[in-house]
């Protein structure tokens, strides 16, 4: 008997999924216990509407991903801070502040998790990755100056 399961069960399957079980177990356990329903049309129907609906959600979060990555690929980031002499800096610039210069600059909202960048503490400039989405990346340079 093919089901549908509500919820993820172990050694079976996750949510959504459509799997064969024998009949017993489906119409003892499973479906008593709000498990998993049987895969008559409309439950299949709407499977499928599910399905399509998380499809279409990853493509345009993979498109504003795109977009971002292209708005700020290739760009210099403009940072200042404080620094002593030979243009040491007193403490050092983070991802925090590159992220919230890129906000702030170009209106592109990035977590600071997503950047990765050498430890800055000193003036100077700086190649910076960011991680837009999975596969999607965008290179930005770092400058910072004396205050």
């Amino acid at each position: 008997m093919q089901v549908i399961l509500n919820q993820d069960i172990k050694e079976l399957g996750k949510k959504g999924e459509l799997v064969n079980v024998s009949d017993g177990y489906a119409k003892n356990y499973l479906i008593p216990r709000k498990l998993a329903v049987t895969a008559d049309a409309t439950a299949m129907n709407e499977l499928k509407n599910r399905e399509s609906s998380k499809a279409h959600k990853l493509a345009v979060e993979k498109a504003n991903a795109e977009a971002a990555a292209e708005k700020i690929n290739g760009k210099t980031v403009n940072l200042t801070a404080r620094a002593g002499t030979n243009g040491r800096l007193f403490g050092s610039v983070t991802t925090k502040d590159i992220a919230e210069k890129l906000k702030s600059d170009f209106g592109v909202a990035i977590d600071k998790k997503c950047l990765t960048v050498e430890d800055i503490r000193s003036c100077g400039t700086y190649e910076c990755t960011v991680k837009v989405y999975t596969g999607i990346v965008a290179k930005i340079k770092v400058m910072v100056t004396e205050a």
